[in-house]
């Protein structure tokens, strides 16, 4: 990744994993930004972990994500997503479990939602 917007605010930034607890945003075990409020991210790049209380978007390949909002990744899912809102996303290799729906490209792993599925073609 090299940048990551956080609540409006883009902050540049290189690493691999984004963990955000008690409202302080730490990529890769170093705190960038501390927050109030639902905390909403976007991330410009490949990222390998996220976990996060409100909405995910990557603008990339992402491996694992756990996020209590809707997730959306421009690029394709190798690891786990655990969403409790809906997903988009490109490809899935790895596995999805939603809440909400999951608008996805090919699937080769597992996918579990509480909506529906919607494979592009």
């Amino acid at each position: 990744m090299n940048k990551i917007t956080i609540n409006g605010k883009t902050i540049p930034c290189t690493g691999n994993r984004v963990h955000i607890n008690n409202g302080k945003v730490f990529v890769d075990g170093q705190v960038i930004q501390e927050c109030v409020g639902d905390i909403n991210i976007i991330i410009d790049g490949d990222v390998n972990g996220v976990e996060c209380n409100g909405n995910v978007e990557v603008h990339g390949n992402a491996w694992d994500i756990k996020c209590g909002g809707s997730c959306s990744v421009k690029g394709n899912v190798t690891g786990y997503i655990d969403a409790r809102g809906s997903v988009t996303c490109g490809d899935v290799t790895g596995d999805i479990d939603a809440t909400g729906s999951v608008a996805c490209g090919d699937v080769g792993g597992n996918i579990n939602v509480g909506g529906s599925v919607m494979c592009k073609e």
